[in-house]
């Protein structure tokens, strides 16, 4: 079994910091990211404006990935370099049953993602509805694994992927408003829908897992890194909008089913959606929630102390910028048991200096 990557050459160190996170939950280390500049994401950026796109050559996204991820050799601190096969979000589960996909070009991520219009004009179509073996998204998902899958080997991982099941599947056939309107007028063809998505994504998921193997037993993970077993990337983000009733009637099952289906899951909140966080935080198979950051909401980060309060001991991982972090280091403010990404990191030595604090700090 291969135990090193060439992009990551303390990983045996990191991934036994990991572990020892996600299974042991200890309240009082915190482990960090330390994100510097990207010569190859400000290369992505000049030459891809925002906006809709075609279907990129997968060539050029996996060599995009590795210009990327290949700066990470000398960044002392407790991430793996991942790439992420943002194409195959929404559009391969939605395309995989015939709808019609976008791409959207994000220059500051790098991500070139899908979307799908609705599927369905009506739920009398539901009958017709089914996944192509034969279909250009399923040949388009094989070869962009492949070649993934060969352009990382040795140097850096490939990263698990979005689920869209539950509503956010229902969300692609019909829409999210005729979904909300459909919960309590349709609740039976619903029904059928999330049943239907989940053997759709169990079919998605299990075709990564083969295609891409475990690296030391675990997945490696865009939201936290590597994580023990086959482990999924869950989303609630329709229940967002609803009350956390609505969350325990619709979202709760189909999110358990699924991350017992494998040996668990990871999943993001949103700005909006913090109000799940005591519903989410007892998902059966949950190893980790990160929290995402939105206009319109307090950051995470600065309400940190109290979202912690409410998951309990359950991993948290988080976005800060580089000089409140370090004054938060510094003055000893930071709260255990969290996963902190630090984004605008100046330089590789300012990088260094923090981590040190960071492997000795202590709650």
């Amino acid at each position: 079994m291969n135990s090193s990557l060439l992009y990551c050459p303390r990983v045996t160190e990191i991934l036994a910091r990991l572990r020892r996170f996600y299974e042991e939950r200890p309240q009082d280390i915190i482990l960090a990211a330390m994100r510097l500049p990207s010569p190859a994401l400000q290369e992505f950026a000049r030459t891809h404006p925002t906006g809709f796109c075609a279907y990129p050559d997968p060539h050029e996204r996996i060599a995009f990935w590795d210009a990327h991820l290949r700066q990470h050799v000398s960044v002392r601190d407790d991430s793996i370099p991942v790439a992420y096969l943002s194409e195959m979000d929404q559009g391969l589960y939605g395309g995989l049953v015939g709808g019609k996909a976008q791409f959207l070009c994000d220059p500051e991520t790098g991500w070139i993602s899908s979307m799908i219009s609705p599927i369905l004009r009506d739920w009398s179509e539901f009958e017709q509805l089914a996944s192509d073996p034969e279909s250009e998204w399923w040949h388009r998902y094989l070869r962009q694994l492949e070649i993934f899958t060969e352009g990382a080997r040795g140097k850096f991982g490939i990263s698990h992927f979005i689920l869209i099941d539950s509503l956010n599947f229902v969300f692609e056939l019909v829409g999210g408003t005729r979904t909300y309107v459909d919960l309590l007028e349709r609740p039976e063809m619903v029904r059928r829908a999330v049943d239907f998505a989940y053997d759709l994504n169990v079919k998605v998921q299990t075709t990564f897992f083969e295609k891409v193997p475990l690296f030391m037993g675990g997945t490696f993970s865009n939201m936290g890194q590597w994580l023990p077993g086959r482990i999924v990337s869950e989303s609630v983000d329709p229940f967002h909008m609803t009350s956390v009733d609505y969350f325990e009637q619709w979202g709760r099952e189909p999110a358990e089913r699924i991350m017992n289906r494998f040996n668990g899951g990871v999943l993001h909140i949103h700005g909006n959606g913090r109000h799940l966080l005591e519903a989410v935080s007892t998902l059966k198979g949950l190893k980790a929630v990160y929290l995402a950051d939105d206009r319109g909401f307090p950051r995470a980060f600065e309400v940190l102390g109290q979202l912690k309060q409410r998951v309990g001991a359950l991993p948290i991982v988080v976005g800060v910028g580089f000089p409140e972090f370090c004054q938060a280091l510094h003055e000893h403010d930071l709260v255990g048991g969290v996963f902190y990404r630090v984004t605008d990191v100046p330089d590789l030595d300012a990088a260094h200096r923090c981590m040190d604090l960071v492997r000795e700090y202590r709650v």
